[in-house]
């Protein structure tokens, strides 16, 4: 029993400073992936190395942080998301340190691949946050969760600036490596690890061709430019790509415990979620990449703003901070209408955004309002995103489902990168052998980035309605347990009490839930009074296993109809289990 109230009074020590300390992860890994937008056009020069080499400083960041991110959701389901976190925490303070002692170019792109790594530590923050928070905190969490790679990216560009204008842009990966230290810190003073864990073994042959497919489909699209999108280079690996991803999805149809889960992936719900986060994607990148050149650009070209890289940053910087300001309007607007309507809505105020923007470019007081309104609809789309996503898959595939879906908003912004980069390559004005990017490939950027948006709209309204039941299952109290039973009531699925061998209730009992194919549905605690409730992802046969401290573990079969009505089932656990 002490065990048990231990675990309880650790998550409510740490329930206070988990968002915070979840939230600023996050906003760690977003200021190293902008790190060196400041300096991007000087790369070159520092690394005394051509063009078309330097950018691979940006691309191997990219393909680390596609790959890393639904590899690490899933190791996190299966071994402890706080664990992989400052792992993932960790390998990036290594590549910060390995950049700062360096100013070749392989050993700074081996620096930038590690550093990607921590691009898994948004799934698996979201996921920790679901398995720790109580429902009314969950939402607005999240929010501020998924948010946090706009808000720590609109913070980073100025201060970025700042260092690179006035110190060694050695400064800036120093930096990058003392905030992974604290962050790491914070994370083992705070936050508690996660007592849900999902069944199976890690897919290591499914994780290898994910790898594989992505790095094949992500190199053209981030140097078709370079190559020419026409080239047998460019195109083979477009070809690859296909037959690995094809190939790769076939074995994981076939796996027990495949590292995606495809048919889960392919649920309405999910697939328009993710269709919807790559176009969210590349609406995020396109203000990113124009707005900055925009008003760096001399005045005398006519339509430049003529504006300092520090004063660039600051005015792009309201992207970011609307987009924090915008985690608790969320969370209302959600609670009352859901997160479908919200994710409509921030798609909308992206459009309005865009489509203000085509005419407000001629002052830096005007790019202020565009990264405002347009921060304020990101936002709201952003933090929409992961409570789809876990409303519609089972508790323990929260980390595999969320890296999924962030991977998907990777896709978003290379897709955004390599478009813009073309569009602004092919017309802009050479002057001097210098490219300038022109008024009208902006405006043309703007007009990608709505049709983006109003496909991500279309792909919102496909999503279905999300039933109110579908909630986070593992709870911290035994009122948010009768919450929860009481939406299942409405829902359906099995509900009872966990007993001892006398009939006295136990609680906060694990209640597993487990399908015909020996994957894990579901998990609960059983609140004070031994109740428990959980939800059936579809009709068929199930077993329910429950084990506490003190007790011997319990296995009972059970059928469900996959109708609103619950089936009432008790278990009875076995007397204290004596050590020999």
């Amino acid at each position: 029993m002490s065990q048990t109230t231990t675990d309880q009074g650790t998550r409510k020590a740490g329930g206070a400073g988990i968002v915070p300390v979840l939230a600023f992860a996050g906003i760690v890994v977003a200021v190293m992936q902008t790190l060196l937008v400041p300096v991007i056009k000087d790369l070159p020069e520092l690394l005394s190395t051509s063009p078309s080499n330097a950018t691979w400083v940006l691309t191997s960041t990219l393909l680390s942080g596609a790959v890393a991110t639904p590899i690490m959701g899933r190791l996190g389901d299966l071994f402890g998301k706080r664990r992989m976190l400052l792992t993932s925490l960790s390998v990036m303070v290594a590549g910060s340190l390995v950049s700062a002692f360096t100013s070749a170019l392989m050993p700074m792109i081996v620096g930038r691949t590690l550093q990607g790594f921590a691009m898994g530590a948004i799934p698996l923050g979201i996921g920790l946050m679901r398995d720790m928070l109580p429902r009314e905190k969950l939402a607005s969490a999240m929010a501020l969760m998924s948010s946090s790679i706009g808000v720590g990216g609109g913070l980073a560009l100025p201060l970025a600036a700042l260092v690179a204008e006035h110190t060694t842009w050695h400064a800036l990966f120093y930096g990058s490596a003392g905030l992974g230290v604290i962050s790491i810190a914070l994370t083992l003073l705070v936050v508690p690890e996660s007592p849900m864990r999902a069944e199976g073994t890690f897919d290591w042959l499914g994780a290898i061709g994910l790898s594989a497919g992505l790095v094949l489909l992500l190199l053209p699209i981030t140097k078709g430019s370079d190559w020419g999108w026409s080239s047998g280079t460019t195109l083979g690996l477009f070809g690859g790509a296909v037959v690995v991803l094809l190939l790769w999805g076939l074995m994981e149809l076939r796996v027990k415990a495949p590292l995606v889960d495809l048919r889960t992936t392919a649920r309405p719900a999910v697939l328009f979620t993710n269709l919807a986060s790559i176009m969210v994607g590349v609406s995020f990148y396109v203000v990113s990449l124009v707005l900055p050149q925009l008003l760096q650009l001399p005045s005398s070209t006519g339509y430049g703003l003529g504006q300092s890289m520090v004063v660039a940053g600051l005015c792009v910087a309201p992207l970011g901070l609307t987009m924090m300001f915008t985690a608790p309007v969320y969370a209302r607007i959600s609670a009352k209408y859901g997160p479908k309507v919200t994710l409509i809505l921030g798609m909308l105020i992206i459009a309005i955004g865009y489509g203000a923007g085509l005419g407000l470019m001629s002052a830096a007081w005007q790019t202020i309002v565009i990264s405002v309104v347009l921060g304020a609809g990101i936002g709201l789309a952003y933090s929409s995103l992961p409570a789809l996503i876990v409303g519609a898959v089972p508790a323990s595939e929260t980390g595999a489902a969320n890296g999924l879906n962030t991977l998907m908003r990777s896709i978003g912004t290379s897709v955004s990168s390599a478009v813009v980069g073309m569009v602004l390559a092919n017309t802009a004005n050479h002057v001097g052998g210098v490219a300038i990017p022109t008024m009208h490939g902006f405006r043309v950027s703007f007009l990608i980035a709505t049709g983006a948006v109003a496909l991500g709209l279309l792909f919102a309204i496909f999503l279905p309605k999300q039933r109110q039941a579908a909630k986070p299952q593992l709870r911290a109290s035994s009122e948010e347990d009768a919450a929860l039973q009481r939406a299942q009531e409405i829902l359906g699925g099995f509900r009872g009490r966990v007993l001892n061998a006398d009939g006295v209730p136990v609680a906060r009992a694990k209640v597993t839930l487990i399908d015909r194919r020996g994957r894990q549905a579901g998990a609960t605690l059983s609140a004070d009074d031994g109740s428990y409730a959980l939800a059936v992802p579809a009709q068929g046969a199930y077993v329910l296993a429950a084990k506490a401290t003190g007790h011997g573990p319990l296995a009972s079969s059970a059928t469900h109809a996959g109708d609103d009505r619950p089936v009432d089932l008790d278990l009875a656990l076995p007397g204290e289990t004596v050590s020999a």
